[in-house]
């Protein structure tokens, strides 16, 4: 059967939408394959929860008008993937993004720096834009310089309000071009951002907030590729926290650019900056040149690797 090369779209109980590759520009437009895996399991994939996410570019064949099967997953460029606990393995969102969109809100719910902490290290090598939304409402001043610092870290941020035309322009506009996934915690108006961006009234359901906890409640249950205009946007699903996923924990250092110019002065190589004497990490924290802040959110990304494996083990038995 002659082969395709396409690119996913959407992935619900293992059941893909592949469009052709050559028309991820128009996907809207484009025919669309309803795909499965070809045999139980993907072929030299490494072992996760979900071997294809949206946004893989993958080689599958037709065996019915509008249904195929996927017959290798080609190399990704880049992807953000997390711990999913429940799963006892690492769990791929999506793949191949020329931009992660971390979405944060002022209040309701409040503004989470840890959360956004975990989710650069989950997007791995891909670049990252920090938006902080519902600017309308209060944020105190300690948490508004805590979100300048990541400006100062180097990572592109944002201030808006979903509700505000003009920020919603502006934003258009830094992303044209992009191929974009949004990136949340649920109720911080994530869907509201893309549905602004599309244009087209309310495609993404939005929820309410819990009052109990301030916590968003879940309404997107999948990521999906939706083609907006002058770029294309990947929505998915809110998470109330996030993982990071099973790595070598000396590699989490490498998402902590204020890291950088310090490594190579610690006493032990490598350095896990933690117990180890002499560390220039740690004295550069004590002479505030690194944020505590960030330092305590570093260890304790780094607490939970170590922690994981011993109940990951346990659970699989």
């Amino acid at each position: 059967m002659e082969e395709h090369i396409g690119l996913v779209v959407r992935g619900i109980n293992n059941i893909y939408s592949v469009v052709p590759l050559e028309r991820r520009d128009t996907i809207g437009d484009a025919p669309t394959y309803s795909c499965r895996i070809k045999g139980k399991v993907l072929q030299d994939v490494e072992l996760s929860y979900n071997p294809i996410a949206v946004g893989d570019h993958v080689l599958f064949t037709l065996h019915h008008k509008d249904e195929g099967l996927i017959l290798k997953r080609l190399q990704r460029k880049n992807y953000f993937s997390r711990w999913n606990a429940k799963r006892g393995a690492n769990q791929t969102l999506v793949a191949n993004m020329d931009l992660i969109v971390i979405v944060s809100s002022t209040n309701d719910p409040p503004f989470r720096p840890r959360f956004i902490d975990r989710a650069i290290v989950c997007a791995h090598t891909t670049p990252i834009m920090i938006v902080l939304n519902k600017c309308d409402l209060m944020v105190t001043e300690s948490e508004y310089e805590r979100f300048q610092h990541y400006g100062i870290l180097g990572y592109e941020t944002f201030l808006m309000s979903a509700f505000d035309e003009d920020g919603l322009v502006a934003l258009k506009k830094r992303l044209a071009g992009k191929t974009v996934a949004f990136i949340g915690q649920s109720g911080v108006g994530k869907s509201t951002i893309v549905n602004g961006l599309l244009g087209k009234g309310s495609v993404q359901k939005i929820g309410d907030i819990s009052n109990k906890y301030h916590r968003g409640k879940h309404t997107t249950n999948h990521a999906l590729m939706i083609d907006a205009d002058s770029m294309v946007v990947v929505d998915t699903p809110g998470m109330r926290e996030i993982m990071i996923p099973h790595v070598d924990p000396f590699l989490i250092a490498e998402s902590f650019p204020e890291f950088r110019k310090y490594r190579d002065r610690c006493s032990f190589s490598p350095c896990l900056h933690t117990h180890e004497p002499d560390c220039a990490i740690k004295t550069a924290v004590e002479k505030g040149e690194i944020l505590e802040d960030r330092y305590e959110s570093y260890l304790r990304m780094v607490t939970s690797i170590e922690e994981r494996p011993e109940s990951w083990e346990r659970e699989r038995r």
